[in-house]
């Protein structure tokens, strides 16, 4: 006889739910009564209805808008008062992750440390939380429809119809639950979860995460879920004024989805006005109060300031009922401490330099997101203004040009990639960093590159390259790992991603600036240093400063020479690991080079001279 299949009920707020442990029969672990019922919404194990509060903050008119910088400034607000906060990114398409993406269509990818490719907002999350995410911080519909039409495979549905409504948006809610569950420090329980639906209203590809987090807000009943709509306000050039009839037709089609909004994030150029707030607030039936003005600014690490001082905070705690859970002390200190670092954002700098990087996707700077802001970082702490200068390397094919193109920068950065293109032009970028001792930062293809263009020009193998460009070089020095070597190359499968230790050299430029011999960085690479040259590259000068624990693998690159002010290179990521508060090391290395090197007094000032390649900043230090 086939058994039944039943759907739980919605149990009432606080009562805890069925037992949630392994796949076998996963709607009958759910099961509430013999009855035959239309819900269903599962829970973890011991998941208390109403204990963990929701922010959802959905999008209208176009995508695109800072949904993820409007979701995790409110977050930190809440995180500065002691609460426990869990981000969560929740992407339309059907790709598993972001791994296969092109920058150009979706800005970079952001690797976590379990490994996990994401959307780049998970990058925005992690420096302005400066907390750490993994994967159940992150889901497309790929995942989903994958989980489901796995189950239905082995029989978990019991035989009955698979659809949208209730299974899929069932699938969405138990992600967020779970998420809910363990998504505070050390997997304890997270206070707020902030939701962050890719997309905007409207689009077909979000609209069961849209009815899922409606069907969330009822189940978890009231004071539970607080919306957001983030919008977007016109200003056409030629009308000189606001137009707000874009942003109230996107509001209006979130409504037909049956979600109210609580709060409405006006996106704009310039500070929203008066009257545009209250068209805004009377077609959609929120208090002025609630409306926050989202325009440019000079940074995003201002906006938690901004909503602080709007009182959009206390807003949310209102909605929430989440007063009793603030933490003032906490609060205070948390403030004083972001305080310290924003307000220099405004405050004019006594120096200021140029950095180049060096890429392919120069056109496109959210391609290097995390590398614009790691500098930003470095700018703060240095008490320097650093400026990018975005360079596209197809058109660097002799050194003239290079040396024309680079005759403004201050230091450069040559970041990671893949393919073909511009490689060339990357490594005569190199050579020209090397030779004429200008600052040098190499990061995954940049690190390779600085092997290759080492190999050619001063091991005299002419031919040397990488087996991802040249299958047939004759000098290698550049292979896949040995471990990929067995595999059948599919793209986005055979990389080595996320955290991995690293062991730098004691009395290497690479340690003193970590201040540890053992750091943890994130990786996302497919080739590495050939075993077979790296006794001669060393020989000639390249010294390999940070290795794997226990195999063969270079992760860290500097020149033995100390005469050099900073030629560093690294396999993997430096700029995914850089917050607000704290710098990465090795762009900190970069930046105080680039600014003795334009600055030579600034030896002298104790914060550069501390990450300075020299044997006067050891000694003094």
């Amino acid at each position: 006889m086939v058994p039944r299949l039943v759907r739980s009920s919605v149990p009432s707020k606080g009562s805890p739910t069925q037992p949630n442990s392994g796949e076998s029969g996963f709607l009958a672990r759910f099961s509430a009564s013999d009855e035959q019922r239309e819900w269903f919404s599962p829970s973890p194990a011991g998941y208390e209805r109403g204990r963990t509060k929701f922010v959802v903050v959905i999008g209208t008119v176009m995508s695109g808008l800072g949904k993820g910088i409007f979701s995790s400034s409110l977050a930190k607000l809440l995180q500065d008062k002691g609460l426990a906060v869990a981000p969560i990114k929740m992407e339309g398409y059907l790709n598993i992750d972001s791994g296969t993406l092109n920058p150009f269509r979706h800005g970079e990818v952001f690797v976590l440390a379990d490994g996990l490719e994401t959307d780049m907002d998970l990058g925005t999350y992690e420096r302005i939380l400066d907390q750490d995410l993994s994967r159940r911080n992150f889901i497309t519909a790929g995942q989903i429809y994958g989980e489901i039409l796995d189950r239905e495979r082995r029989g978990d549905y019991l035989g009955r119809d698979v659809q949208m409504i209730p299974h899929v948006t069932g699938s969405v809610k138990l992600r967020l639950r779970e998420l809910a569950m363990t998504g505070g420090p050390n997997g304890t329980p997270a206070d707020v979860v902030f939701v962050e639906v890719g997309g905007t209203a409207g689009d077909y590809e979000n609209g069961f995460y849209i009815e899922a987090l409606r069907e969330l807000a009822f189940e978890e009943g009231s004071e539970s879920t607080c919306f957001v709509a983030l919008t977007y306000i016109l200003e056409p050039a030629t009308l000189g004024e606001q137009k707000s009839k874009a942003a109230q037709l996107g509001i209006k089609r979130l409504m037909e989805s049956g979600v109210q909004p609580h709060v409405i994030a006006c996106r704009a150029t310039n500070p929203v006005g008066e009257k545009v707030m209250q068209k805004i607030g009377m077609f959609s039936n929120v208090p002025m109060k609630r409306i926050f003005s989202m325009h440019d600014r000079e940074s995003i690490y201002v906006i938690p300031d901004d909503m602080r001082a709007n009182g959009l905070d206390r807003e949310i705690l209102s909605i929430l009922n989440l007063h009793d859970r603030v933490k003032v002390t906490h609060e205070d200190k948390a403030r004083r401490t972001w305080n310290d670092f924003s307000s220099k954002l405004s405050t004019p700098r006594a120096r200021r330099v140029t950095l180049g990087i060096m890429g392919k996707y120069a056109s496109l700077r959210d391609a290097y997101a995390s590398i614009d802001k790691a500098v930003e970082h470095c700018g703060v702490h240095l008490n320097a203004t650093i400026d990018l200068k975005w360079l596209d390397t197809s058109s660097l094919d002799t050194t003239g040009k290079v040396a024309a193109t680079l005759k403004d920068v201050d230091g450069i950065i040559v970041p990671g990639g893949f393919g073909q293109r511009g490689v060339e032009g990357k490594l005569r970028c190199v050579e020209h960093a090397r030779t004429t001792k200008l600052p040098f930062l190499g990061i995954c293809l940049g690190f390779q590159m600085a092997v290759i263009e080492y190999a050619r020009h001063v091991l005299g193998l002419t031919d040397a390259n990488s087996t991802e460009f040249d299958p047939s070089t004759s000098h290698a020095v550049i292979s896949e790992l040995p471990d990929q070597k067995k595999l059948e190359g599919i793209v986005g499968g055979t990389m080595r991603l996320g955290g991995q230790d690293v062991l730098l050299e004691s009395e290497s430029f690479a340690a003193r600036l970590y201040g540890s011999t053992t750091v943890r960085e994130r990786f996302r690479h497919r080739y590495e240093v050939e075993p077979s040259f790296i006794e001669a590259l060393q020989a000639a000068g390249l010294h390999f400063s940070g290795r794997h624990p226990h195999h063969p693998i270079m992760q860290v690159l500097e020149l033995c020479a100390s005469d050099h002010p900073c030629f560093l290179a690294a396999q993997f990521h430096p700029e995914l690991t850089s917050r607000p508060l704290r710098p990465q090391p090795l762009f900190m290395g970069l930046a105080a080079a680039a600014i003795v090197r334009k600055y030579p007094d600034a030896v002298r000032d104790t914060t550069v001279a501390r990450w300075l390649n020299s044997p006067a900043a050891v000694a003094a230090h």
